[in-house]
């Protein structure tokens, strides 16, 4: 999360070279950790970037791996619209195991949603890395992308409770 904010506080500080290991470590260690083809597949996106941003000495790379995780975060959830049980589905049946069809619905319809966030927020994110300022990158990708996060996890959460109250009354 705090990656933005530490690029940008070391980018006066350090050549973008030096920065490079920071996202290479970033992307191995989501690949370690996890193991899942998709990372490893983020995991080579970043090491990608942090190649060509130690080569070009240049920041710009350091600042597209905001909008390379969106990419990864839309195709995981797009490819879940594709290969059924959405991701959204999944996570529903960890605490809901025996979920009803009307459920089924609304975990598509809302996986739906997030990939059009992701879509949103990588243009943001692209848009700021390579248009404008350092600071705006930092701030958009540091704090406000996180905050429409919360919006939409909050929002989401509270059409959850109005659909299943309805179901239960209805």
């Amino acid at each position: 999360m705090a990656y933005p904010l530490v690029v940008y506080w070391a980018m006066g500080r350090f050549e973008p070279r030096w920065l490079a290991l920071l996202l290479f470590a970033l992307g191995l260690l989501r690949a370690v950790a996890t193991r899942q083809p998709v990372w490893l597949v983020a995991a080579a996106g970043a090491a990608l970037l942090a190649l060509l941003a130690t080569v070009f000495n240049e920041a710009l790379p350091l600042k597209l791996y905001p909008a390379l995780i969106n990419a990864v975060m839309l195709a995981v959830f797009a490819t879940s619209l594709v290969f059924p049980p959405s991701a959204i589905e999944r996570i529903a049946r960890i605490a809901e195991p025996d979920l009803p069809p009307a459920g089924v619905a609304y975990t598509r319809r809302v996986t739906q949603v997030w990939c059009g966030f992701f879509v949103f927020n990588g243009a943001l994110a692209l848009v700021t890395a390579l248009w404008m300022s350092d600071r705006a990158w930092a701030l958009y990708n540091g704090l406000i992308a996180y905050g429409l996060i919360g919006l939409l996890f909050g929002g989401e959460w509270l059409v959850r409770q109005h659909v299943k109250a309805g179901h239960r009354h209805g």
